[in-house]
């Protein structure tokens, strides 16, 4: 074994020392320069290099027969593709913790997973000669010992001083450093030691991945200059930490590698970056003409005997300190070249002065430009950035022609949806309105039969307002639900109706209602919250209410949208009308009244929609007033622009230079909402104007040479007047005059006369235009004003303001006019009546024509049930008859009972706040209390309308009394009485009853003038 040794030993010596031998060989070669000629360096350089790359080959194959272990050195050339960390700072701490690690040398961690793994045999040769080669006495030793001339170290004692060298040649001196970062030249002794004992176990038996350079402990991880990363990452990256620099004088060295670094941020990376960048260049000594020196280098005193330095990228082979290193590495000193050169390279490229400064220069921008082949690689990296450029805004440019096609081709195929989906709207629609027009000239041939035999009625009471107009309209479905007094219609024995109601009603109103339609006396002391309910066979009347009210809460959906939504209603009113004649009775027309007849296979008993949506306008109106041949308002339509506007009012003032004020009315409000009014009183010319009327007579100022000057006169000033003097009706909806007619001009609408009058009454007539071409008058009433003179609260019902003669035939006229232009159903007539001051005669104007059910048809059919009479129009009589003794209140007598006539005051809008503090049994007890209630023997007194049950704040309210004069005063009482009872002193709440109270004083007034005229002109007859 011992001769084995030997022989190994000495062919080991012999490879290493020709491989030496041709690597001095061919660096003297290189400085050889003939006088002459010039030696073919590179033909002989390149023979010598293949003869030491077989030497190199066949030395490498036999260590690695010798060690059984195949050594792992870093690819140098993947160091730029490494991660490079460059923490901001150093945190000091006590050097004995942990070793200092070495500085300026890669640390590598193989891929053990990637190399063979020993057998059990191997194992234990390892173990043996690991002992062996850790003894430095022992024999096997010592033939290296004495060949080389080496002493080797014992692994197992460490020596802590650090040696001080000095390293021969050219040098640069400069100041005496301590170790601050881990990128430092010098390496400390007992580090090269590690590095010598890691050298001699790679060429033993040990059956392990080795690296060229001592790891770090465990116990304190990512402290070398490569930090090693989890088995897991399978790469080895590049981990530096920036050094701080510090005197020695009279200040004692504090380890920086025993420092715990954190992480470093974007700031901490970019003000360290920038510092690099300005303190590279102070490694190189320059004199004043800012030329490098050649000073001698002194070398720290830290620096082990194994450290050595590279300047400018450049290698001193000479050197002690390096022939020293190459020592410590003889029996892998090819790997160990190659790397060497890689570094040179590298330090070459980035123009390194000083390998202190490697990972700063490194990474300093522009600093790989510097270097050897700078200019090429300047080259390169442009025509890389130019490149990239030109691929980078191709593929931006690319990706907006995508997105745009992808844009154009999504619009184009919404749009295609959009336009098939319309088709598909229009053709369901027409199909709708074709089934519409069959049916309803089937209900027209077939009226009198249907009015004659048993019927249902499908009351759907549905506002078909514009969707701008219901979002403004506060409680929007109790509003809808005002006309819950529809259930009266059942007062026919042969009528059944089915109400579809838009809220969720109490149980307490529907026993109320239910308590009502039988006649009980609920208002003269019945308990509505005992009252037992019949059943579902026994009634003729069934409250529905659609299941989308719960879907679209806050919508503002009219009923028959709601209704449409509401499949499960559907289904079950179509259960309920099978077999039987039945029809629809909607509200304001809307083109979703045709989908639910559609689907229930019922005709509707109004006009098309779109006729209504036409007529159903002031200006609507008034073209229907003008076919009619009705005295209608001075004044115009259709008006959409500001300058028609003026000019229309301007001609109008001119030729009714009477009139004291002036109205204007919007096409499609509702309730009053859209009226404004302006006084002529105002108008700065107004009293020059009249001076010039009265310079002409009547006939003369007709003529348009007369009237121009006064023209252009109104013409200058209207636009200030109405800006300054016009006023909103309704200041809650439109509080200001430019917001009124912003809506005013974009909706159209009509400007006509004010009555020339100081009593004005208003009057309202409601007719019914047959399928079969009858018209029928249902109710007239005299219209009851709140705080708005323009906004009618209720009605006196019979109607006196106006002969039955006169009245009938203006409504006949009306409603042949209607009939001409195929309208049919409920419509609503609104009059205007005055004495004209200046013949002293009556005069009735038509103002407005709504084709609709209103609400004072639905509690004139409330009042027709509580009393059991009948509303003769022609006589203007509410007619009931006389209580009999001996018969029940359901029984009829075979002989015509005597009748007497009544008066009657309905309210329908009548609104207070402090209505919703009580419940509806309880608010009908403190009516009771006060003798507030309904005389079913004497058809007289008082009965409610309850709409809601939750808000509770609206209701309406009937009294019936012998004469007007007793109902306007019981009516009046009543308001008082509950505003006193639900109201306190310093809590009156929101409410309209002191303006309709005020309003019925007034009339009270009037009538008691009226009748005192009628006694004295009977008298003075």
């Amino acid at each position: 074994m011992s001769e084995a040794h030997k022989r190994e030993e000495k062919l080991g010596a012999v490879l290493f020392q020709v491989q030496e031998d041709l690597r001095k060989l061919r660096c003297s070669l290189e400085k050889i320069t003939d006088k002459d000629k010039t030696l073919d360096v590179e033909a002989f350089d390149s023979a010598i290099r293949e003869t030491e790359s077989k030497i190199k080959r066949h030395a490498e194959d036999y260590l690695n027969t010798v060690t059984k272990q195949p050594l792992v050195l870093p690819a140098i050339e993947d160091l730029p593709r490494r991660t490079v960390h460059i923490p901001k700072c150093l945190k000091y701490r006590k050097p004995a913790l942990e070793k200092p690690a070495r500085e300026g040398v890669l640390t590598v961690h193989p891929k053990r997973e990637d190399l063979p793994g020993p057998s059990h045999g191997e194992k234990l040769k390892s173990t043996l000669a690991m002992r062996s080669l850790c003894n430095s006495t022992h024999p096997h030793n010592r033939a290296v010992q004495q060949k080389f001339q080496i002493s080797l170290p014992d692994v197992h004692e460490r020596s802590k001083k650090a040696s001080q060298r000095t390293m021969a040649g050219p040098v640069v001196s400069r100041q005496v450093t301590e170790p601050k970062s881990r990128k430092n030249l010098g390496v400390l002794e007992e580090d090269m030691r590690r590095v010598s004992e890691t050298s001699l176990l790679c060429t033993s038996i040990k059956h392990k991945a080795a690296s060229l350079h001592p790891r770090e402990d465990s116990s304190s991880p990512k402290m070398g200059l490569l930090g090693s990363k989890p088995r897991r990452d399978k790469q080895l990256k590049l981990e530096s930490e920036p050094g701080l620099t510090s005197e020695t004088t009279g200040r004692e060295y504090t380890s920086p590698w025993t420092a715990k670094t954190p992480p470093p941020s974007t700031n901490s990376k970019n003000l360290d970056h920038m510092g690099m960048i300005q303190g590279t260049d102070d490694f190189i000594p320059k004199n004043p003409q800012n030329t490098v020196l050649d000073l001698p280098v002194q070398v720290p005193a830290y620096i082990s005997k194994y450290s050595f330095t590279i300047i400018k990228g450049q290698i001193n082979p000479m050197a002690t300190d390096f022939c020293l290193f190459k020592e410590s590495f003889s029996l892998c000193w090819s790997t160990v070249l190659d790397a060497l050169e890689a570094l040179q390279k590298l330090l070459r490229d980035f123009a390194v002065p000083l390998a202190k400064g490697v990972v700063g220069l490194v990474v300093r921008p522009g600093q790989r430009f510097k270097g050897e082949g700078g200019t090429e690689a300047a080259a390169t990296h442009i025509q890389s950035c130019w490149r990239r450029y030109l691929a980078r805004t191709a593929y931006l440019h690319h990706c907006r022609r995508k997105w745009a096609a992808e844009t154009i081709a999504m619009s184009w195929w919404m749009h295609n949806q959009m336009c098939y989906v319309r088709k598909a709207l229009q053709a369901r629609r027409f199909r709708q309105l074709e089934n519409h027009r069959s049916r309803a000239q089937h209900l027209a041939a077939n009226w009198k039969h249907i009015q004659s035999s048993k019927r249902t009625i499908i009351h759907i009471p549905s506002l078909g307002l514009s969707q701008s107009q219901r979002q403004k309209l506060r409680e929007f479905n109790i509003l809808q639900n005002t006309q819950l007094c529809r259930l009266c219609d059942i007062r026919d024995e042969n009528v059944e109706v089915i109400y579809v109601c838009p809220r969720h009603l109490g149980e307490d109103i529907l026993q109320y209602y239910t308590s009502v339609l039988r006649c009980e006396r609920v208002a003269d002391g019945a308990d509505t919250r005992t009252a037992q309910a019949p059943s579902c066979s026994s009634r003729r009347f069934v409250i529905l209410t659609p299941e989308a009210v719960d879907y679209f809460p806050t919508h503002n959906m009219c009923l028959s949208t709601l209704l449409k939504y509401s499949p499960h209603t559907l289904k079950r009113i179509w259960n309920l009308i099978q077999g039987k004649q039945a029809y629809i009775v909607g509200g304001v027309a809307h083109v979703d009244d045709l989908a639910v007849a559609d689907e229930l296979g019922v005709p509707v008993l109004a006009s098309e929609p779109a006729i209504a949506q036409l007529y159903s306008t002031k200006s609507g109106g008034r073209r229907i007033f003008a076919g009619a041949e009705l005295d209608v308002p001075p004044g115009q339509g259709d008006i959409y622009s500001l300058n028609q506007l003026h000019e229309t009012l301007a001609e109008l003032m001119t030729q009714n230079i009477d009139v004291k004020r002036w109205l204007f009315k919007m096409d499609s409000e509702y309730g009053g909402r859209g009226t404004a009014y302006c006084d002529t009183c105002h108008l700065s010319c107004y009293n020059w104007a009249l001076r010039e009327y009265h310079r002409y007579d009547p006939e003369k100022w007709k003529t348009a040479w007369n009237q121009e000057s006064v023209l252009l006169r109104y013409l200058d000033e209207i636009p200030e007047w109405l800006a300054r003097y016009a006023r909103p009706a309704k200041t809650s909806c439109y509080p200001t005059w430019a917001s009124f007619l912003k809506t005013f001009l974009r909706q159209g609408g009509v400007v006509e006369a004010y009555p020339p009058s100081e009593s004005v009454t208003c009057l309202t007539v409601d007719l019914l235009l047959e399928p079969g071409g009858e018209v029928t008058m249902l109710s007239c009433g005299d219209q009851l004003h709140g705080s708005c003179q323009l906004e009618s609260l209720g009605s006196t019902v019979p109607q006196t303001s106006v002969h039955p003669d006169t009245l009938n035939s203006i409504c006949v006229r009306v409603g042949q006019a209607c009939l001409q232009r195929h309208i049919v159903g409920y419509i609503s007539l609104d009059l205007a009546t005055f004495v004209n001051p200046n013949t002293m005669e009556q005069k009735v104007w038509a103002i407005d024509l709504d084709l609709a059910y209103s609400n004072q048809l639905a509690m004139t059919q409330m009042l027709l049930m509580m009393t059991g009479g009948t509303l003769n129009c022609c006589t203007g009589c509410l007619e009931v008859p006389l209580p009999i003794r001996e018969a029940c209140c359901g029984h009829r007598t075979a002989a015509k009972p005597p009748v007497m006539n009544r008066h009657a005051v309905i309210g329908s809008s009548l609104f207070h706040s402090n209505l919703s503090m009580l419940y509806h049994h309880v608010f009908l007890k403190i009516c009771k209390v006060h003798g507030v209630g309904f005389n079913m023997k004497m058809k007289q007194g008082t009965v409610f309308a309850l709409y809601d049950s939750i808000e509770r704040c609206n209701m309406g309210m009937m009294t019936v009394s012998e004469d007007l004069q007793g109902a306007l005063v019981t009516f009046a009482q009543n308001l008082s009485v509950i505003h006193q009872e639900i109201s306190a002193s310093k809590m009156q709440g929101e409410t309209n009853f002191k303006e309709l109270i005020k309003e019925i004083e007034e009339v009270l007034h009037m009538t008691g003038k009226n009748k005192m005229r009628a006694v004295e002109d009977k008298t003075a007859a």
